[in-house]
């Protein structure tokens, strides 16, 4: 798949536009970008899961305005590692649902979720860190060990690569062509969607705006996450 052309579609900037304002409070001008949680989002994450919701919160906003210089093979070692730390929970048990895709802040403020809360979370942190979602998949696989659907985060570091895949079945981060127990089904980010007949993007077959669970997602998060 060759590379977002230079001059954003309308609909592209609007994505942009919304991460923008979904993830960050942008200080325009300032020369930095500030990510910050509403009080009342922190507040609520204490009251119902603890003191420690708060903390790892905090800890998350200090990870994506820390002013290390990182490399984006830093990044996504320090957020691979950050998100892991989670307890693997599924979603029956955890949230009492089918199939539910938490927040960022609903998997770290509860310290738990499944494989998709994992990949959403470092996608977003990714993204808000500097890391333009053309690099970035969400991409459902087939756990060959486990005989299950599974999800992961891919990242292409140009875009024909051998993706490299983050994951929270397996610490270390590996080209996809080494995860001989991973198939790839279909993968999608911020835009669009794609048929993953093999390993890379596969055949593009539309836009990620029509899976429900994803819009479904993005207007929690839009309630959930406000600029200061």
């Amino acid at each position: 798949m060759n590379a977002y052309p230079k001059k954003l579609t309308l609909r592209l900037f609007s994505w942009f536009l919304c991460v923008a304002l979904i993830l960050s409070g942008y200080e325009i001008g300032a020369g930095k970008n500030v990510f910050q949680l509403a009080p009342e989002v922190v507040n609520r994450a204490e009251k119902k899961y603890g003191i420690g919701a708060r903390r790892r919160l905090a800890d998350w906003v200090d990870l994506i305005n820390s002013d290390e210089p990182l490399t984006e093979a830093q990044k996504l070692r320090k957020v691979n590692d950050f998100f892991n730390r989670m307890q693997f929970i599924d979603d029956r048990l955890h949230w009492q649902q089918e199939d539910y895709w938490a927040t960022p802040v609903e998997f770290l403020a509860s310290r738990g979720g499944d494989c998709e809360d994992y990949s959403i979370a470092k996608y977003f942190t990714l993204t808000a860190l500097g890391i333009t979602e053309d690099k970035l998949n969400l991409t459902y696989v087939k756990a060959l060990r486990l005989n299950q659907a599974h999800m992961v985060l891919t990242y292409y570091a140009t875009p024909n690569a051998d993706p490299l895949v983050l994951d929270n079945l397996e610490a270390e981060i590996k080209p996809a062509s080494q995860r001989k127990d991973l198939l790839p089904v279909y993968s999608f980010n911020g835009s669009n969607l794609w048929l993953a007949k093999q390993r890379g993007r596969g055949q593009l077959v539309g836009r990620s705006d029509g899976l429900k669970r994803w819009a479904d997602l993005l207007k929690r998060m839009e309630a959930g996450f406000q600029a200061n």
